[in-house]
């Protein structure tokens, strides 16, 4: 239950932001900045199933090696996937070797493809600008009604593999809401969230 850590710099950051040397960078540059295109939220509704069971370091340091595996995340490449690569997959050591969200990555694409006006135009329904600054790290939420509401809605249009949890995770992710702790410097991201888009990098959920 801790609130924002001052680092060598000279600067505050969530705790988990400073757990590890790859979080810094992440923490500061891509997490909670608002990402508005379809091929980088498919990245990271991706990315936040592979994660679930395992620690998002692991995937943030196979990043690229998903990257490579799934055409850079393109959801109309990775859609015409069929089992020969879903095999080819499972022998990627560069990727987490696991079936059922290899097979739920590209039934996502579809998913995606198959939706009336994009990803990003369903997902961005259920952002929450105004939702309070968290002080310390027992006030982020793992889950809430609008996290409830988006993963319904997708499972709806057919995505597999995306709860509540990983839901919110990925809204944290990419600035449909704002968990930078009250006195974290990077409290504000989401704020760009009115006009910005962050296109590339990204993914994770505070306390990692």
């Amino acid at each position: 239950m801790s609130g924002a850590i001052l680092g060598e710099d000279g600067l505050a950051r969530c705790p988990w932001g400073v757990s590890a040397p790859d979080y810094v960078a992440y923490h500061d540059d891509e997490w909670g900045r608002p990402v508005r295109d379809d091929r980088g939220l498919y990245e990271r509704l991706c990315l936040e199933a592979f994660q679930s069971g395992l620690s998002w370091l692991t995937i943030l340091r196979k990043r690229e090696g998903f990257r490579a595996a799934f055409a850079g995340f393109d959801p109309e490449k990775v859609a015409g996937y069929g089992p020969d690569d879903v095999e080819r997959l499972m022998g990627d050591a560069s990727i987490v070797r696991n079936r059922a969200k290899i097979e739920a990555a590209v039934a996502n694409a579809r998913a995606a493809l198959d939706l009336p006006g994009g990803l990003a135009a369903l997902v961005w329904r259920y952002a929450d600008p105004a939702a309070p600054a968290p002080v310390t790290t027992a006030d982020v939420p793992a889950v809430t009604d609008g996290s409830k509401a988006l993963a319904k809605e997708l499972k709806r249009n057919g995505f597999r593999f995306f709860g509540p949890t990983t839901a919110y995770a990925m809204m944290q992710a990419c600035g449909l809401v704002d968990d930078h702790l009250a006195g974290c410097f990077r409290r504000g991201a989401a704020s760009l969230a009115a006009g910005g888009v962050q296109d590339g990098d990204g993914g994770g959920a505070a306390g990692r």
